[in-house]
């Protein structure tokens, strides 16, 4: 059996999969493509109360398409899944979407986060930088930290926004017995980021005075009350992606079993302020199936390698009054940029 398990690996890694980031120059947001050229069959599950998102009800395995072309990732809230229009309209000029008799349809499911905070909240992601991803798309490993979806995202806002923290985005991978799982996850969660392998906090909520690392699941149990937050401005979004072959439902219970990773590496989780959305792609590149049981231990795996990525990757950023630092500036470890 041979078995990779690089920290470098990144959702590139899949045999027929493709990543582009767009971010917006003018503040920080963005969106990120994930393109499969000769289809893929998709799912997705959804865990947080207050989700955008777009064609998920077309993944379900009872309904008729049964694969999709891309997907997308974008900060801007509900105004982000505009950017979906552009993605569609590269993929039809390249040739690719589902022939309808009458032209062809790009399937594109897409999933947002609430980036607004961050600078100017009249600048969201639109068709344009939708395209514009997709024109940046490539094999190559894409970067990580605070680009493309993950440019505006923060982490840590159970106290208050003042305390948060820089989310970002990240992407991992694995590979055993010739079939490999990647995953690429824009962190924007309510919850703090914790190492499961060793327990470390590594972002998250911070003390009052803003100089050190609270715990929430701990503040929380010793009777410390959660600011109210608004439902929706938070949310974790990612796609799992395998060169496996899978059916829409095997699809759908892989993006449900990943959600197993954002668990191990964000605490408190899928909250009713958050709109944890997990898509799973299986491309069949590899040319025969696996176990579930096997594919669905590598998607919560490399899901959570994402989401530490994401963090550890991403980088201090002021909008206005406020200023949010990042893991770098409060930790000090060996995890990988």
């Amino acid at each position: 059996m041979n078995n990779t398990n690089s920290p470098s690996g990144s959702i590139t890694d899949v045999a027929g999969i493709e990543v582009g980031h767009f971010t917006d120059p003018r503040r920080p947001t963005g969106c990120t493509v994930i393109i499969t050229r000769d289809g893929a069959v998709a799912g997705v599950d959804v865990r947080g109360a207050a989700p955008g998102t777009r064609e998920t009800d077309l993944l379900n395995p009872s309904n008729l398409v049964d694969r999709v072309h891309a997907i997308l990732l974008a900060g801007g809230s509900a105004w982000g899944l505009d950017a979906a229009s552009g993605v569609m309209q590269w993929l039809e000029e390249q040739g690719i979407g589902l022939e309808v008799g009458f032209g062809l349809v790009p399937i594109v499911p897409a999933a947002v986060l609430f980036d607004l905070p961050v600078g100017d909240a009249s600048i969201r992601p639109d068709a344009r930088a939708g395209y514009q991803a997709c024109l940046a798309a490539r094999r190559d490993p894409p970067d990580d930290g605070n680009v493309g979806a993950g440019a505006g995202a923060l982490v840590g806002k159970i106290f208050g926004l003042q305390r948060a923290m820089r989310g970002g985005i990240g992407s991992a991978s694995v590979t055993v017995d010739g079939i490999t799982v990647g995953a690429i996850v824009a962190c924007n969660a309510l919850g703090d980021i914790i190492d499961p392998a060793s327990g470390q906090l590594l972002a998250g909520a911070r003390t009052p005075d803003g100089t050190a690392l609270l715990n929430s699941r701990e503040a929380i149990l010793a009777g410390v009350l959660p600011q109210p937050v608004l439902a929706g401005t938070n949310t974790t979004i990612g796609v799992i992606a395998t060169d496996a072959i899978l059916t829409k439902a095997q699809a759908q219970r892989l993006a449900l079993v990943a959600h197993d990773g954002l668990a191990r590496a964000i605490n408190p989780v899928h909250s009713p302020s958050d709109g944890d959305t997990l898509f799973a792609l299986g491309t069949g590149q590899a040319g025969r199936s696996a176990s579930m049981l096997v594919l669905g231990t590598m998607a919560a795996e490399v899901t959570t390698r994402a989401v530490i990525r994401a963090v550890m990757a991403a980088r201090a950023v002021s909008a206005g009054a406020m200023t949010w630092p990042a893991a770098c500036d409060l930790v000090h470890n060996d995890h990988p940029r």
